[in-house]
Formats: structure tokens, C-alpha cells, sequence
């Protein structure tokens, strides 16, 4: 118990002292995970949007895959990325291998899923009565399309930052396709996971510290957007 106290006073003056090497990591987990979330919401969300509110032939076997993406083992993406960008595979040349873009691609292929299927099953049902509301007072495409997104904000804030959360806390696939290397790959979980191999718990309880701190405000973010846009789901009147 001595030791983890210790590890936790440690951890406040680690934070504190302003380390460069610590803010470096913190900085660059944000960027990485930022940038893999905005690129997985521009795929995931027309792509739930469209799928979840069209009705076509084979959605139930679609659902079903999405369920299932939502729940990729990070290494198995990480060895399909590494096989993808390493020397030796078809991407080889571009020299993406233990880049921070090497691990955007693999956060990307991790969140996209998750994004794609909160909102396909969130709006199976929402979108086609908002869709149905807009038709019956005569709404063109255009005006349906952004009453649409409008309504269905809340929705898409959830599942974006659902996915940041996923991004931020990811080890597996960003330890091998980043190789976890000091000043260029180095990320907040991958740091964690190699200080407490080595015993060091202080820096250990600091980055893990920044790293609740950092979901505490993301979900702080999502709640106030949430509570204030007409308390999440509910379909404003017309």
C-alpha cells in the first residue's frame, strides 16, 4: 500500500514539474486520437445514416457485421495494418511503418466501426420518422437531409466521442504499429504499460492520472452538448 502512495505523490509532482517528455506523449496521444476520430466520424456517420434509415436487402446480415467490427481485437487490426504498411506488403514503399500515421490507420479502422454502429442503430427508428415528419410538410432533400442531422446531433456527439474514448485507450494496435518509440511514437497507454514493466509506478500513476483527466472532459463535453440540445434523443415539434 506504501508503495502506491507513494506512487501517487510521485505522480502529482511528476505533473506538476511540467516534464517536456511527459507533455510530448500527452500531446501527441491527442493528435493521434483526434485525427483517427475525425476521420472515422466523416466515414461512420453518413455511412450509419444512410445504411441504418434505407431499407434494402441484406440489412440484417449488414447489423450484423457492423456488431461485430464494433468489437475487433486492437492487435488483429494492428497485425492487418503492419501487414498492410510494413516493407515487405503492398503499401511498403510509402514508409509508414512505426509512424504516427502508421497509427492513425489502425485507430481509424478500430473507431470507424464503433461510430458506423451507434449510428446505424440509433437511427433505424429516429431517422425514419424524422424522414417520414419532413415528407409530410412537403421538405425537399435538401431541407430533410439537415433537419435530419440536426436532430440526430446528439447522436452523432455520442458516438464520436465514444470513439475518441476508444482511440485514447487503445494499446494493442498502436504499440505495434508504432513501435513505441521515445519522441516520435510514443503515446500515453503504450508509455503506461511500459513504465509499469519497469516499475516505474509514479510515472505510471501520472500518465494514467492526464489520461482520466483528459476522458473526464471529453464526457463532460458530451453531456452538456447532450443535456443542452433538448435532452438527447427527443424529436423537437414541427
Amino acid at each position: 500500500m506504501e508503495y502506491i502512495l507513494e506512487g501517487v505523490e510521485g505522480a502529482f509532482k511528476l505533473i506538476f514539474s511540467f516534464d517536456r517528455e511527459i507533455y510530448s506523449i500527452v500531446l501527441l496521444s491527442i493528435y493521434v486520437s483526434f485525427a483517427s476520430t475525425i476521420i472515422s466520424a466523416f466515414i461512420g456517420v453518413p455511412l450509419g445514416l444512410l445504411t441504418g434509415i434505407k431499407d434494402f436487402r441484406g440489412k440484417t446480415t449488414l447489423s450484423k457485421i457492423y456488431y461485430t467490427a464494433m468489437g475487433l481485437p486492437p492487435v488483429v487490426v494492428g497485425l492487418v495494418t503492419v501487414l498492410i504498411i510494413s516493407r515487405s506488403g503492398p503499401l511498403g514503399s510509402v514508409g509508414l511503418i512505426y509512424t504516427p500515421t502508421a497509427m492513425i490507420i489502425a485507430q481509424s479502422l478500430l473507431v470507424t466501426p464503433i461510430i458506423t454502429g451507434i449510428v446505424f442503430t440509433n437511427s433505424k427508428d429516429t431517422g425514419r420518422e424524422i424522414i417520414e415528419i419532413c415528407k409530410t410538410l412537403g421538405a425537399n432533400r435538401k431541407h430533410t437531409f439537415i433537419k435530419l442531422i440536426k436532430e440526430l446531433k446528439p447522436l452523432i456527439l455520442v458516438a464520436t466521442v465514444t470513439g475518441f474514448g476508444r482511440a485514447i485507450s487503445e494499446v494493442g494496435a498502436v504499440m505495434i504499429v508504432g513501435g513505441n518509440i521515445k519522441g516520435h511514437t510514443r503515446v500515453m497507454t503504450t508509455f503506461i504499460a511500459m513504465s509499469n514493466s519497469m516499475g516505474n509506478y509514479d510515472t505510471s500513476i501520472a500518465m494514467g492520472i492526464i489520461l482520466l483527466t483528459i476522458s473526464f472532459i471529453s464526457n463532460s463535453f458530451l453531456y452538456n452538448r447532450t443535456m443542452g440540445d433538448n435532452n438527447g434523443y427527443k424529436i423537437r415539434k414541427y
